[in-house]
């Protein structure tokens, strides 16, 4: 598999990333299968997708441990992105950016993976009760103590404000005040934010700052958590803890709106044969978005994980990545 650059310390990764939220978190509670989710992780691994994107909260604590058990194994083979600064309750999740909760935090991550250093560490959110540099300046002294190999900072829902639009022109302004303010405290290796052919607005403001400084972009939810693989059903609904379930893009209205897209995604995979997916196109569409890009859909199966890897083989002409941006705006946003 091709591979790009984390930052501008020769960090490299596999083009396509595998992320493992899914596995333990956030979606279907009863189709989580840990020897099925094993597979994919090995299936991954097999390929060359070898990012694997966790978080201690994705559980919580659950998935990190699910990972440990194939790193014990593959550890040389795999790019361990792990996330920090998100605390479980009960019933929701709050942040917390404390020096001393960090380095506790790192520690324990470190047990559950069977492993002695992490390769990216991400904020997952910034604490508005502790400057963010002191946060930083607390994830920088892991880098100095040899448990950590670089920083990644987490824009998944930090940026937007109320009357956010799809211009993207107020979306990201606070992250980037943020990352300006962090680049002088310890150098930002990665940015992960949402982006893909119905969430572009990162492409507009984040790539740019990105691409300017050597900082990698790992792209989250490059599959429109699921929608644009066509393979969920309008109407169908989703178990009550999965969080599609409270998410206007997934009504049963806006779901058969934007089945457009969908259509357009395949009506553009059949011109590059008849192997080719969907998912593939919308996953190729976010490789083509820039050389630093990185793109980490989530699988909990082996057979996802190999078809998200094997988009990596798919090269999108100019006329299939216009044909892409005038496919119509998606129904359903949170704005």
């Amino acid at each position: 598999m091709e591979r790009r650059s984390i930052g501008a310390g020769a960090l490299t990764v596999g083009a396509v990333g595998l992320g493992c939220m899914p596995m333990s978190w956030a979606y279907a509670p009863s189709r989580r299968r840990g020897q099925e989710s094993l597979a994919a992780v090995h299936a991954a691994l097999d390929l060359g997708s070898n990012l694997l994107d966790t978080a201690d909260v994705y559980g919580p604590f659950t998935n990190e441990l699910l990972l440990g058990r194939v790193l014990r194994e593959r550890r040389s083979e795999a790019f361990v992105s792990a996330k920090v600064g998100l605390r479980a309750g009960d019933q929701h999740v709050v942040a917390d950016g404390r020096p001393g909760y960090l380095r506790r935090a790192c520690d324990a991550s470190l047990r559950r993976l069977r492993t002695d250093v992490i390769d990216l560490y991400q904020l997952h959110r910034v604490d508005p009760e502790v400057p963010v540099e002191e946060t930083w300046g607390a994830m920088a002294e892991l880098v100095g103590a040899g448990k950590v190999r670089a920083l990644g900072f987490c824009a998944l829902g930090a940026g937007a404000g109320p009357g956010a639009g799809r211009s993207g022109d107020r979306k990201y302004r606070t992250t980037l005040r943020h990352l300006e303010r962090l680049q002088q405290v310890f150098p930002v290796s990665a940015v992960q934010a949402e982006l893909s052919v119905w969430s572009p607005e990162a492409a507009w403001q984040l790539l740019p700052w990105c691409a300017a400084r050597g900082v990698g972009f790992l792209a989250a939810m490059p599959l429109g958590s699921g929608f644009l693989t066509g393979t969920l059903t309008p109407g169908e609904g989703f178990e009550p803890q999965d969080v599609r379930a409270r998410h206007p893009r997934f009504t049963a209205a806006a779901m058969a709106s934007n089945q457009v897209l969908v259509a357009g995604l395949r009506r553009v995979a059949r011109r590059h044969g008849a192997e080719v997916t969907a998912a593939q196109v919308a996953l190729a569409w976010v490789l083509a978005q820039g050389p630093h890009v990185v793109p980490v859909p989530g699988a909990d199966r082996a057979h996802w994980a190999a078809e998200n890897a094997r988009a990596a083989e798919v090269r999108l002409s100019a006329g299939d990545l216009a044909e892409i941006a005038a496919l119509p705006v998606e129904v359903g946003a949170w704005d």
